[in-house]
């Protein structure tokens, strides 16, 4: 069935590895988890020794690449009953990473808030079905839980993306419920208490570029422990990223074609470049003010495979790469395309003298940046 899904869940995706591991793991659980603490890191980190499960020998594959004391610390605040709140710039895999860690905790990702300017307190704990409850009454059978409600009924992860997109009356509603874990009805009147299950917790995420939008208050940010997850930074570890990436969407878009590594490797040393300010020969660059993510690496590759495979031999052409570039580049910023030009003219230009090949391609295609 996961086959003919445009974007499997973590606990479908990985389903295999999943089961493998639940199988193998002898260590100690926190209460209700799927997986121990030392099982989650190996789902989420990979682990060299494949398990064997049936004769079959199952790899755990390495999922988020990056900080490996993050995920541990972020394993041990969620063991230890402490919310989580991942903030980064966008495109540094935090929802990713949320979502890793309540497939192998709770074993499902699906119980989410998306926070929006609209997100209301319904949208977080619960509502009403009206028509019921003008017939009943306030009775629980009307009542219609939201993800909070699921989380703290069930004993499983909520996931609240982007909280500080939501007013801040609404992100402090989570206050009281994560100080006491108790959710107050009072339409139930003294049955309208839910106490939350053992395994109950909440990971938030934040964008470091919201910041001023709704800053959360002190209060609630005492109930969190922040980490921070910074982008990428060795062009090697990009590389195996978009390379990574890149093959599982191919294969899900039933597209026959490698990943063209001397390409991937020219994308993710242009963005490395363009989001640190200098280049690898030690020349100042202008920082763009747009976000060069790995994850807009991605999609840049991605765009110019498609390209490659419906109007070309199924090789990626650096005109359709640096048009995809110019894209990205542009989408936030149009002031950004200058600096993007004389990235070409100077850095592009060194290196296509000195190493040639794809990077001569690529220099001499700097005329599609219009």
């Amino acid at each position: 069935m996961k086959n003919n899904i445009q974007k499997p869940l973590m606990e479908m995706r990985y389903a295999d590895e999943l089961a493998a591991l639940r199988q193998h793991d002898k260590e100690a659980k926190p209460a209700n988890w799927t997986l121990s603490p030392r099982a989650v890191r190996a789902f989420i980190l990979g682990q060299k020794e494949p398990l064997e499960v049936k004769g079959k020998e199952i790899r755990i594959s390495p999922k988020f690449f990056g900080d490996d004391a993050l995920v541990e610390r972020a394993i041990i605040t969620l063991a230890g009953n402490r919310g989580l709140m991942l903030v980064g710039e966008p495109g540094t895999a935090k929802t990713m990473l949320s979502e890793l860690l309540s497939a192998a905790i709770s074993g499902v990702s699906t119980n989410t808030v998306q926070g929006t300017a609209g997100t209301s307190e319904d949208s977080i704990k619960y509502s009403w079905n009206y028509a019921m409850l003008l017939a009943k009454g306030p009775v629980r059978e009307a009542l219609i839980p939201s993800p909070v409600y699921i989380g703290m009924q069930k004993g499983i992860i909520t996931r609240f993306e982007e909280i500080t997109r939501c007013p801040l009356e609404i992100q402090d509603s989570l206050i009281s419920i994560m100080s006491d874990r108790v959710l107050n009805i009072p339409e139930l009147g003294e049955e309208g208490l839910l106490f939350a299950a053992q395994g109950f917790n909440v990971i938030a995420t934040a964008n470091t570029r919201d910041k001023g939008i709704n800053e959360m208050s002190s209060a609630l940010k005492r109930r969190f422990n922040f980490e921070t997850v910074e982008p990428v930074r060795s062009v090697s570890l990009e590389t195996q990223i978009i390379t990574d990436q890149c093959n599982g969407m191919l294969v899900a878009g039933g597209l026959d074609m490698p990943v063209q590594e001397d390409v991937v490797e020219i994308l993710a040393t242009t963005f490395n470049e363009l989001r640190n300010g200098t280049s690898f020969e030690k020349a100042k660059i202008q920082k763009l003010s747009g976000v060069m993510s790995t994850a807009e690496a991605v999609s840049v590759y991605y765009q110019s495979a498609l390209d490659a495979y419906y109007y070309g031999d199924g090789t990626v052409n650096m005109r359709s790469l640096v048009q995809n570039l110019m894209g990205a580049v542009m989408k936030e910023n149009k002031d950004d395309l200058p600096k993007l030009k004389d990235y070409f003219n100077a850095i592009v230009r060194m290196k296509a003298e000195r190493n040639g090949g794809k990077w001569q391609e690529y220099y001499e295609n700097r005329t599609s940046l219009k």
